[in-house]
């Protein structure tokens, strides 16, 4: 089953609902970065919670980052994502041995930091403290402070035997200001024990698992994409990243006359600059 992610309407249009399959990018971050199990299953929540954030995303330009910087074990993850279900991450520590579940005691503490890009002149940053360090409940407290929205969120990742991932997804839904006191209360008892990741394991596809938390409800489809674990780096964008080390620090790499290698925190991708390509990027600056 194709990482999916959907979005729509329930419930005569009190609640908005986004929710995704993300098994095979979360396996892909996995391969990519080496992670101990805790580790994918720390990243690939905040994959996740990426995709389904990033689908809120109004513009095909507009971009999202998630940051994370807290006092557990993994140090740090960094999550960027986009309105077309494009993906990608890393984290400072990939190889943390804890229990595959103890993602509140290798996050622990910090910051969760909403990075929002839609084409100003700068970046609306939104700061909230972790609240357990579980990803989700993270992120509805950032729903409920920072935006002001009454939200349930829930990731999840579950594992073969051989650490590879077997089932990754989750959910956010979102209260309309007219939602009534009935559907609430309901949706708080559907809520309690309701395991995306473990219906995914039963087969279930994305769309069936939203039915199911809504039956008796209308629910509204209003948009379909795939997801997936995609790296947009190139040459030309780390050449930018080399211009904003300075003439100083250029002018001492052409100094040793040697090349540079620079890699992607994102795919590892290795890009190397020559001495003669970094002097002309010291003209060019």
């Amino acid at each position: 089953m194709a990482d999916t992610m959907i979005r729509g309407m329930a419930a005569n249009k009190q609640v908005r609902f986004f929710a995704c399959n993300s098994t095979d990018t979360v396996e892909k971050a996995r391969i990519t970065h080496h992670t101990s199990p805790v580790v994918t299953n720390a990243l690939g929540r905040l994959l996740t919670g990426g995709v389904l954030m990033g689908a809120m995303c109004k513009n095909d330009t507009d971009k999202l980052t998630l940051r994370i910087q807290c006092q557990g074990p993994i140090s740090g993850m960094l999550v960027t994502a986009d309105a077309n279900g494009h993906v990608k991450g890393y984290v400072s520590e990939p190889e943390v041995m804890l229990p595959a579940n103890d993602v509140a005691k290798a996050v622990d503490l910090g910051v969760l930091s909403v990075i929002k890009d839609i084409g100003l002149k700068e970046p609306y940053v939104g700061d909230t403290h972790l609240v357990s360090g579980e990803i989700a409940e993270d992120l509805t407290y950032y729903f409920a402070t920072s935006d002001q929205i009454p939200s349930s969120v829930a990731l999840g990742v579950l594992f073969n035997d051989d650490t590879s991932v077997a089932n990754a997804g989750g959910f956010i839904i979102q209260l309309m200001p007219f939602a009534e006191d009935a559907l609430i209360d309901e949706l708080e008892k559907r809520l309690k024990g309701f395991s995306f990741t473990a219906l995914l394991k039963q087969g279930m596809s994305v769309e069936a698992i939203i039915r199911k938390l809504f039956e008796g409800y209308d629910v509204e489809l209003t948009d379909s994409m795939p997801c997936a674990y995609v790296c947009d780096c190139s040459k030309e964008r780390v050449e930018q990243a080399v211009i904003s080390l300075g003439r100083k620090e250029l002018g001492a790499m052409i100094a040793d006359n040697k090349p540079i290698e620079v890699v992607c925190d994102f795919c590892h991708t290795k890009y190397t600059f020559s001495p003669d390509e970094l002097l002309n990027i010291l003209k060019n600056k």
